[in-house]
């Protein structure tokens, strides 16, 4: 029985009545979660996916919510200056959940375009569309940043070297962050998924890393949790209810980071 089983969504309504929230990966998992979410509970949804397809259908099926889509290639400036043109010139808040896996590779195998790909993705896109806001919210004097990492992002068990260390850039680059732009009103933070039901494959692309890590991640991970538990989550620091929470790393993973 897996750990979603008795655990129901509960919509706090007007949490983010007012606030106009960037979603990244909005089209499909814990993206699409965290922006029906925030979308529930009031907040306009700026949701930016590279499929258009999974966007349109995200705003069709849910025509009384703010919905609005961007479908690009976030990595991209031009997909970039499409959301801030899309956000009217403010943005409370900003969840960075788009990204990929690596087919567990470890480092000897790891092709270029893999890594490259991997890095433009999770890491460089993250920064591009970061930086990008930043100074909107510095002009408020506030604003809340989620990151998504991964438990690949504490650990060197749980992917391969690629994603490993794009999570671990993304850790990184939320800590600094929240140094950086604290005093000015901004809070950085991270969510770090264990294993969730999303459409991100994680198939074993190398036999020594299924050799490796299965029986690692096979004796310690919980049951998977919903992508709606992961919005949950996200959603707690995009908030006002994250007050006081700033520069931290949240495992939100069923207790396999205390294994």
């Amino acid at each position: 029985m897996g750990n979603e089983a008795s655990w129901q969504e509960s919509i706090t309504p007007g949490r983010f009545a007012g606030k106009t929230v960037v979603v990244t990966g909005a089209g499909s998992g814990i993206g699409l979660a965290t922006a029906l979410r925030v979308a529930k509970e009031g907040g306009k949804v700026i949701a930016a996916d590279v499929s258009a397809e999974r966007l349109d259908a995200l705003v069709g099926g849910n025509s009384g919510l703010d919905l609005v889509p961007v479908a690009g290639d976030i990595s991209t400036e031009e997909t970039v200056a499409a959301v801030v043109t899309a956000a009217g010139g403010r943005v409370d808040a900003l969840a960075n959940v788009a990204g990929i896996m690596d087919h567990f590779a470890p480092i000897h195998e790891v092709d270029d375009a893999t890594w490259e790909r991997v890095f433009r993705i999770n890491v460089t896109a993250l920064m591009r569309l970061t930086r990008a806001v930043v100074p909107l919210m510095l002009d408020a004097g506030t604003g809340s940043v989620v990151n998504v990492a991964s438990e690949a992002g504490l650990r060197g068990s749980a992917a391969g070297a690629a994603y490993t260390a794009s999570k671990h850039a993304v850790v990184g680059l939320t800590k600094n962050s929240s140094v950086m732009y604290g005093p000015k009103g901004l809070r950085f933070n991270a969510v770090a998924p264990g294993a969730t039901i999303t459409n991100i494959e994680a198939t074993w692309g190398s036999q020594l890393a299924a050799e490796r890590l299965g029986p690692l991640m096979g004796a310690n991970i919980p049951a998977p949790a919903t992508a709606a538990q992961l919005a949950a989550s996200i959603t707690f620091l995009l908030s006002d209810d994250g007050t006081n929470v700033n520069g931290a790393i949240l495992a939100s993973d069923g207790g396999w980071s205390a294994v």
